[in-house]
């Protein structure tokens, strides 16, 4: 498949980016075809998470690195230098957004707001990741996914009624903050193709956290309600919907909608019920949980999790319980093309999860992250940077 067509094509974006939540974000736009521009600071090794383990693929060459920041390129550049930021001026006249997800107070200080830019590019677009916003008691303060999770609720929210508090498995905060940034961006950008000028646009790890609590945000609201943890990872307010025993492990099933009921039920040889009053509808399931658990608990102990699946055939929702390596052995995965191998460096090849936005009949770009500064040369030479000049600034530790 070709690659021609991404939408995203002719983009260019510098991406002042850190760690986990600005790189996985701009990832989605250099996975549509964006140019995106890794502004790394030579005399700090480049982006931290380059030195993030345990895994590497050599020296300095994290693997948790490459899973944010394929597909992009790797410019050097001090900041903190006002040749760096001069710099950093010329390219943002060349580019059409800046990205930027350092601590709150420091985005102004390097010159990165639209303020900044907007007399060298006055359609730029400057979309700030920050842990508390760049204004307020908080701007200065650092922060990270694990601390928005305990301070917006989520860990009264995961695990057992009776254990310690507990975080989700994965840094979804992080994630979905960088997956937000770049729809602000982009979103800014349209406007900015109409009108002709540009603008700052703000995500907060701490804002999307808390715009995550959704409806149970909206529950305690309107009502007082204060969700709390359920047993076996149970719907607040569905039910069936949670883990239930299996013969040898566990099955996870959702009726979300009265038919999947009706099919479960049948499913179960168990049509009686259907028009058992204490079940008959998902208001009385719900008031008569824990007796309908103990007939379902009896009833999915007979057979295995794979027997089970099997039976259902995709007639009732349901689904395994799946570590990662289950998770990514998955045959439905493979079917899928849902791993995707990347050539390194070293001239090895490595696999990691494709992107999840696809285009039919457009490939995705399967460029390895880049090494450190892999691209600083050209890149400056394509703004008019002389080979001399591009010696002295590396001699002088700006590049």
């Amino acid at each position: 498949m070709s690659q021609q067509g991404l939408p995203l094509l002719g983009l260019r974006v510098l991406a002042v980016e850190q760690y986990g939540a600005g790189p996985y974000g701009t990832m989605f736009l250099a996975d549509q075809g964006a140019e995106v521009i890794k502004i790394e600071n030579p005399s700090e090794g480049g982006d931290v998470s380059r030195s993030v383990g345990p895994h590497f693929f050599g020296p300095g060459d994290s693997q948790f690195f490459h899973s944010f920041n394929r597909n992009k390129k790797s410019l050097t550049l001090n900041l903190r230098s006002d040749e760096g930021r001069a710099i950093f001026r010329q390219l943002a006249a060349t580019s059409h957004a800046v990205a930027c997800n350092l601590r709150g107070d420091v985005h102004a200080k390097l010159g990165l707001t639209y303020d900044a830019l907007k007399d060298v590019n006055p359609a730029i677009v400057c979309a700030h990741l920050s842990a508390y916003g760049r204004a307020g008691p908080r701007a200065d303060w650092p922060g990270f996914d694990y601390l928005m999770q305990a301070e917006a609720g989520y860990l009264t929210l995961t695990g057992e009624p009776d254990g310690p508090p507990a975080r989700a498995g994965l840094s979804i905060i992080d994630m979905m903050t960088g997956l937000a940034m770049s729809y602000g961006l982009v979103a800014a950008l349209h406007a900015a193709r109409t009108t002709g000028m540009g603008r700052d646009i703000d995500v907060s790890l701490f804002d999307l956290a808390l715009h995550n609590l959704s409806y149970l945000a909206t529950w305690f609201l309107a009502t007082g309600d204060v969700q709390k943890r359920l047993p076996r990872s149970a719907h607040p307010s569905i039910t069936p919907s949670q883990l239930y025993p299996t013969g040898d492990g566990w099955i996870f099933i959702m009726c979300n909608k009265e038919k999947f009921w009706r099919i479960l039920c049948d499913a179960l040889d168990r049509p009686e019920w259907k028009s058992d009053p204490h079940f008959v509808n998902a208001a009385q399931r719900l008031a008569n949980r824990d007796r309908l658990n103990i007939l379902l608990d009896d009833v999915f102990r007979t057979r295995t999790t794979a027997d089970w699946l099997a039976h259902f055939d995709g007639r009732v929702p349901a689904a395994p319980i799946y570590d990662v390596g289950q998770a990514l052995e998955n045959p439905f995965v493979a079917a899928t093309n849902g791993i995707h191998t990347y050539a390194h460096e070293n001239g090895d090849s490595y696999r990691m999860v494709a992107p999840p936005i696809r285009t039919e009949g457009i490939a995705a770009p399967r460029n390895a992250a880049p090494a450190l500064g892999a691209d600083t040369d050209a890149l400056l030479r394509g703004i008019g940077v002389s080979d001399e000049d591009i010696a002295g600034l590396r001699a002088r530790n700006i590049i």
